[in-house]
C-alpha cells in the first residue's frame, strides 16, 4: 500500500492519470521480477567472466606458469598490478560515454567484452613473459568498460530499497567467478599436454572462449535506460519512472551539461569509494593469493584449488543475507561495520598464527572464511549506499565508475606487499590488510557522521520554514 501511495501521490504531482497508474501498481511485482530476470543474470554473469578472467592468473600460477614462462622472482605481481593501471584510469571516461544519449549500453558493453575475450584467449597462446605483460595491460584497457556500467545500468534502474540487494545479487556472480575458477582449473589441468599445450594455458584458453560466447549474450538481452527501455510495457514503464522519481527525485539525465568539478569531488562518491578500498585489500589479496596460501598450508595443487572454493561460497551467502536484512530495515552502515569486524578478525589471525605450525593450518584457514564474509557485504553494501545517496545520472556513471575503478587500486597494493621471498608467512601482507581494515572502520564511522549531519541540517531548516520541504533538498540514507 505504501508504494501505491507514493505511486498515486507522484502521479498527481505530475498530471498522469491514475488508472494507468494503479493498472501499473497491480502488476508492480511482475514488472520488478522482470527487471531483476532481464538485468541481473546477464549483467551478473559478465561479472562472473571478469573475475574468471581476472584471478585465473592465480591457478594458472600453481600449475607452472612462472616456470615454463622464465619469469622474475617479482614477475607474478607485475601481472597483477600491470593489470589494473589502465582498468582504474579507463572506467570513469567509459562511464562517461556510456550515458550518452546515443550510446546503446548492449552494443558498448558487448563489443567491450567480446574484444576482451579475444585477448583474454590469447594469454595462453603467448610464450614470453613480455608478452603475457602486453596481454594483461590490454585486457585491463577492456575489462574497464564493464563492472562500472553493469553497476551504473543496475543503479539507474532500481529504488533505494531496492537497490542493496539488487548489488548483492551482482556482487555475488562475481565472487562465483574465483570459485568456478578453482573448480574449472582442477578440471582443465587434466588438459596438460593436449595438442602439446600445458595445463595452464588451457585454463586461459577455454575460460577466454567463454567470455567471447557470453558477449553474444550481452548484445541480445542487456536492456537500454530506464527511459528508452522496450523490455517494460507502457504503463510498466510509467510507474517505473514515477517511482524513481518519488525516491530519488528529479534527476538530470543529460550529462552534457554538468559541473564534473562538483560531481569528481562530491564526498558521498569518496566516502564509499575508500570503504571499498580498503576492504578490497581483503578481496584482492584472498583473490590472487588464496590457492597459493593454500598449498604452503600442505595441501597440493589439485586439492588446493578444490579448498579455495568453500571460502567463496562462503562470501556468497554472507553477502546477500546480509543484504536481504539490510533491504528490509532500511540501513547500511551496520552492516558495513559488522564486514569489516569479521575481515579484521581473519587479518588478526593471519597475523599472529602465519608463523605457527600445527592446529595453527586449521585456524588461518578458518581466518579466510571469516575475511570472505566480511569482505563481501562490504563490497554489495558499500556501492548500494553509495548509489542511494546520489541524484542524477552523471553523479550515477561517475560514482560507480569511481568506486569500482579507484577502489580496486587496492590490487596495486596487494600485489606488492605479499612478498615472494616472505612466503609462507607474508608479514608484510598480513599486517598492511589489517592497517586497511582498521582505516575502513574509521571512514565509515567518520562518513556516517558526515550524512547524519548533513539531514540534521535540513531538519533545522524545515523546522524553520515551517514544515515545508525544499524539493531540491535530499535526505541522505545511512
Amino acid at each position: 500500500m505504501a508504494e501505491k501511495m507514493v505511486a498515486e501521490e507522484t502521479a498527481i504531482k505530475s498530471g498522469s492519470d491514475l488508472d494507468t497508474v494503479e493498472a501499473a501498481h497491480l502488476t508492480k511485482a511482475t514488472y520488478l521480477t522482470k527487471l531483476d530476470l532481464r538485468l541481473i543474470p546477464v549483467l551478473g554473469v559478465t561479472y562472473t567472466i571478469l573475475f574468471l578472467d581476472r584471478t585465473n592468473i592465480a591457478n594458472a600460477r600453481i600449475e607452472g606458469l612462472e616456470a615454463d614462462l622464465n619469469m622474475p622472482p617479482n614477475g607474478y605481481s607485475t601481472c597483477i598490478w600491470i593489470f589494473f593501471l589502465p582498468f582504474v584510469l579507463i572506467e570513469i571516461p567509459s562511464n562517461m560515454i556510456m550515458a550518452l544519449p546515443r550510446i546503446k549500453p548492449n552494443v558498448f558493453l558487448g563489443v567491450n567484452m567480446l574484444i576482451l575475450g579475444v585477448i583474454a584467449t590469447c594469454q595462453g597462446l603467448t610464450h614470453s613473459y613480455g608478452g603475457l605483460l602486453a596481454i594483461r595491460f590490454l585486457m585491463g584497457i577492456f575489462e574497464a568498460t564493464l563492472p562500472a556500467g553493469a553497476a551504473f545500468l543496475i543503479g539507474e534502474y532500481y529504488i533505494r530499497k531496492e537497490a542493496a540487494l539488487r548489488f548483492a545479487y551482482f556482487f555475488t556472480f562475481g565472487v562465483l567467478g574465483p570459485c568456478i575458477s578453482g573448480l574449472l582449473a582442477y578440471g582443465i589441468r587434466n588438459m596438460d599436454g593436449v595438442q602439446g599445450k600445458e595445463g595452464w594455458r588451457w585454463i586461459f584458453i577455454i575460460e577466454g572462449i567463454f567470455t567471447i560466447v557470453i558477449s553474444f549474450f550481452v548484445f541480445a538481452f542487456v536492456p537500454d535506460f530506464p527511459e528508452k527501455t522496450k523490455i517494460l510495457s507502457g504503463a510498466e514503464k510509467e510507474h517505473l519512472l514515477m517511482k524513481l522519481r518519488a525516491d530519488k527525485g528529479d534527476q538530470k539525465l543529460d550529462i552534457r551539461s554538468v559541473n564534473w568539478f562538483k560531481v569528481l569531488g562530491d564526498y558521498r562518491i569518496w566516502g564509499p569509494t575508500l570503504m571499498f578500498f580498503c576492504c578490497d585489500m581483503t578481496a584482492a589479496s584472498m583473490s590472487a593469493f588464496i590457492p597459493t596460501i593454500l598449498t604452503e598450508l600442505g595441501w597440493k595443487a589439485a586439492r588446493a584449488q578444490v579448498m579455495s572454493i568453500p571460502i567463496w561460497l562462503t562470501g556468497i551467502v554472507a553477502q546477500v543475507f546480509g543484504c536481504w536484512v539490510s533491504g528490509r530495515v532500511g540501513w547500511r552502515f551496520p552492516f558495513v561495520l559488522f564486514g569489516i569486524v569479521l575481515a579484521m578478525v581473519g587479518w588478526i589471525i593471519m597475523n599472529v598464527y602465519s608463523e605457527r605450525k600445527g592446529l595453527a593450518a586449521g585456524i588461518r584457514y578458518f581466518a579466510l572464511f571469516s575475511m570472505s564474509a566480511g569482505t563481501f557485504i562490504q563490497m554489495a553494501m558499500t556501492t548500494a549506499w553509495m548509489t542511494n545517496n546520489l541524484r542524477g545520472r552523471a553523479s550515477t556513471a561517475v560514482g560507480t565508475a569511481i568506486i569500482l575503478g579507484l577502489g580496486n587500486c587496492a590490487n596495486f597494493v596487494a600485489s606488492n606487499v605479499f612478498i615472494k621471498h616472505e612466503a609462507p608467512f607474508y608479514p608484510t601482507g598480513y599486517r598492511t590488510g589489517l592497517g586497511l581494515t582498521i582505516a575502513g572502520a574509521a571512514i565509515c564511522i567518520g562518513y556516517v557522521g558526515l550524512l547524519v549531519w548533513h539531514n540534521r541540517k535540513l531538519e533545522k531548516k524545515r523546522i524553520v520554514s515551517g514544515g515545508e520541504d525544499d524539493q531540491n533538498e535530499y535526505r541522505y540514507q545511512y
